[in-house]
């Protein structure tokens, strides 16, 4: 028997929640979706999550929230990850850290997804343990519950996912990597049946710079001077991954790459018409 995981790029702010509540019921009934998994580290305002943002994307049909480098900026999130147990901060801070990195979540059929935050150490300002070295930990704790185990890797550098792709060959269902925002073309099911891809990209406005208004950011590097980022607001998408998995194996069979556009916005040639499927 095989299950279905839709994880979804980074989303940014309510654009991006926006694209969530329109695009992922059609997307779930499209592709026969079990689970539903996303990157929600910018949900709230463009960085961020609070209750509300939460809120938003469990009822817009998201299962499972994971985070990055940005899980703290909202002083609520302490109490809501105390509070809810599908929202996962990085398994690698230290073991004091509020909240907890990994989640196993039983879909409606009754199967058991394991879920696993991580935050990269390379170009990335954190005080975080060594991601191989707690992967290894956390994969023992849900794997003695269930076969499939997804693993969002929240990095900076190309090199550090990739080589965690190739670390978890066979342990892990998928390695998919977040934080740039930007959408790569290297799915692939490795060697040993781990599905992969450097980054799955952003869901929220692409006639922006990773989210932001463009002008803005433009201003930035031409000036040289401090500018205040606002977030853009048109061409808005939403970019992930559909993964299909052995459940009783754990291994991967197919992954391929989502990219709808919001029905009545500025076309991207790239991205599928919702309204003409």
């Amino acid at each position: 028997m095989s299950l279905k995981i839709l994880f979804i790029g980074d989303i940014v702010g309510s654009p991006g929640r926006a694209a969530v509540k329109a695009l992922v019921p059609i997307i779930r009934k499209r592709e026969d979706i079990d689970v539903v998994v996303a990157n929600a580290e910018n949900s709230a305002g463009g960085s961020g999550i609070t209750a509300r943002t939460a809120r938003d994307l469990f009822q817009s049909g998201c299962d499972v929230l994971t985070s990055g480098d940005h899980v703290w900026r909202r002083p609520e999130i302490v109490e809501l990850l105390h509070r809810e147990a599908n929202i996962l901060r990085p398994a690698n801070f230290p073991k004091m850290t509020p909240g907890k990195g990994s989640v196993i979540f039983r879909t409606e059929a009754g199967l058991k997804v394991g879920v696993i935050c991580l935050l990269g150490r390379v170009f990335i300002d954190a005080l975080v343990e060594s991601p191989f070295k707690v992967v290894i930990e956390e994969m023992k704790i849900l794997k003695a519950e269930t076969h499939v185990v997804l693993v969002d890797i929240h990095a900076e550098a190309t090199s550090e996912k990739i080589a965690l792709g190739w670390f978890l060959d066979g342990e892990a269902s998928a390695v998919l990597g977040t934080h740039t925002h930007i959408q790569t073309a290297d799915e692939s099911i490795l060697p040993k049946g781990t599905a992969y891809i450097t980054d799955v990209g952003m869901t929220g406005p692409y006639d922006s710079v990773i989210g932001r208004n463009k002008e803005k950011i433009i201003e930035r590097f031409v000036t040289g001077m401090p500018t205040r980022f606002e977030l853009g607001t048109e061409d808005v998408q939403l970019h992930g991954v559909v993964i299909e998995v052995d459940e009783k194996t754990g291994r991967a069979l197919t992954i391929h790459r989502v990219r709808e556009r919001m029905p009545g916005v500025k076309r991207d040639e790239n991205a599928k018409d919702i309204d003409s499927q």
